[in-house]
């Protein structure tokens, strides 16, 4: 833009009013231009949004110290409602939401979420990554439960859940709790105990058909996919996170914390994911 000088018919008045305009228009400019991002000293598109999408026994807020690191990295995000009724219906739930945006996705489930991510962005152009966190990757006709391994703390119904309503045999529709022991003992190994005891009386069912329900088409076999396997983790076992991890083509990381892990360790979780965005942007 070239200096404002004084003509000799302008008055100091319309000078001034000449150069207001200019400094509008200037910070319009700037205010509406594309978000970029400088990195020594060039201009990168904006970076990938992150969804997240939390498996059984647990809510949006196990997400908070992932959020607070990606926002802090300038990421966009969003932790999805995951309603745990069923597994096409989940999924069917967060494809909802995939279908509203327009831009690149760095797609993200932990646990039961992740067989959810699995569904949920078969298809879907948008979706960059995946990213599997002490979760579930299930093939086509898969079920959750059986994946989780036989030394896992679910492999045994009767011990692990309590049912509602109680009445035998459980239907599809049956809500199923971790009993206070087993939440404590394997779901939030890792969490301090105050925090995992709020954890465990706050926690959301999730019905005996999502865990049972035969996995579709899964979207790992199109889109790349990174996987962090907890080394305690008591819910899903390492050794099954790693088979299905093997089975799905994922660029395999491992940290040492429980099934919780996004909240014991959210800088481990935060890292894979911005490895993940990073290399698919």
């Amino acid at each position: 833009m070239k200096p404002l000088t004084a003509s000799p018919r302008m008055s100091p008045r319309r000078l001034a009013a000449t150069g207001a305009v200019a400094l509008v228009t200037v910070a319009l400019t700037v205010a509406t231009a594309p978000a970029t991002f400088a990195r020594g000293g060039g201009h990168h598109r904006a970076k990938l949004t992150v969804v997240l999408v939390y498996g059984a026994w647990a809510d949006a807020s196990s997400w908070s110290g992932v959020i607070e690191r990606l926002q802090h990295d300038g990421y966009p995000v969003r932790a999805l409602a995951n309603p745990l009724r069923s597994l096409s219906g989940d999924a069917a739930s967060v494809r909802s939401y995939l279908d509203t945006q327009t831009g690149p996705i760095v797609l993200v489930g932990h646990s039961y979420g992740g067989a959810v991510i699995t569904n949920a962005a078969t298809g879907d152009s948008h979706v960059r990554a995946l990213v599997y966190v002490d979760a579930f990757a299930p093939d086509e006709g898969q079920a959750v439960a059986p994946l989780a391994g036989a030394d896992s703390a679910l492999a045994d119904p009767t011990a692990a859940f309590n049912a509602v309503p109680a009445t035998l045999p459980p239907t599809s529709s049956t809500e199923l709790y971790l009993k206070t022991s087993t939440f404590l003992s394997a779901f939030a190994n890792g969490v301090p105990v105050r925090e995992a005891r709020m954890l465990a009386a706050s926690q959301r069912p999730v019905t005996a058909g999502a865990l049972n329900e035969p996995s579709g088409a899964p979207a790992w076999r199109t889109i790349p996919s990174w996987f962090l396997i907890g080394t305690r983790d008591r819910v899903i076992t390492p050794n099954a996170e790693r088979a299905m991890a093997e089975h799905a083509g994922a660029r395999i990381s491992y940290f040492t914390a429980g099934h919780l892990g996004l909240i014991s360790d959210p800088a481990a979780v935060t890292r894979i994911i911005e490895r993940a965005a990073e290399a698919t942007a």
